[in-house]
């Protein structure tokens, strides 16, 4: 099993080579496309022309539809505020004893000054450990609620897209696709987001 950090280096490398994988891929759909029309019209079969062959769907506006993702943002909101008030006490705690070891510096014996200094020392590197395994666990936390979402998503896209018997669903999100051919697809945004809150 991997850690949270390692997930996110092996992600960060292979999302552009599978983006380009992706890019590639439809090019190579939408260039074929036409030599399949005409190789249907050639055969005197002229039912592909009138199909329907891409469905097309922004991805995040579906996900962000579902009940399931409002009551996610709710919780990790919660859970953000509860650590954000947890790091805000601890940091108060930090300064009001940073501030009494600079007032009472000069009259502390050498062994007191470097004793409170070293507990100063441990007390921040502490705070700034637990600051980064809160962030870990917020995304780690985050990650383990979306994964059933995005499931579900994938389900229904899938569902819909093998009763339309289409070859390829486009997400148009970040202008990956700016332009589709409206003779060759559809939208999907609408019937999809019916089917996440039934």
């Amino acid at each position: 099993m991997f850690t949270l950090s390692e997930a996110r280096h092996m992600n960060s490398h292979f999302s552009p080579v599978i983006r380009r994988l992706g890019r590639d891929l439809l090019t190579l759909l939408l260039t074929l496309m036409p030599l399949a029309v005409s190789a249907q019209e050639a055969a005197g079969d002229s039912t592909i022309t009138s199909m329907t062959l891409i469905g097309y769907l922004s991805y995040d506006e579906a996900l962000k539809s579902m009940p399931e993702y409002v009551i996610l943002e709710k919780k990790m909101a919660d859970l953000q505020q509860a650590y954000e008030a947890e790091l805000k006490r601890v940091e108060d705690d930090f300064n009001e004893k940073y501030e009494a070891f600079l007032e009472g510096r000069k009259d502390y014996p050498r062994t007191i000054l470097l004793k409170r200094q070293t507990e100063l020392q441990q007390l921040l590197q502490r705070n700034v450990e637990f600051k980064e395994q809160s962030q870990e666990e917020l995304a780690k936390t985050r990650l383990g609620e979306l994964t059933p979402l995005q499931t579900r998503l994938a389900e229904v896209i899938a569902d819909i897209a093998h009763k339309k018997q289409l070859i390829l669903v486009v997400n148009t999100d970040a202008n990956a696709c700016p332009f589709i051919d409206p003779n060759v697809s559809v939208n999907l945004n609408e019937e999809v987001r019916r089917q996440l809150n039934k």
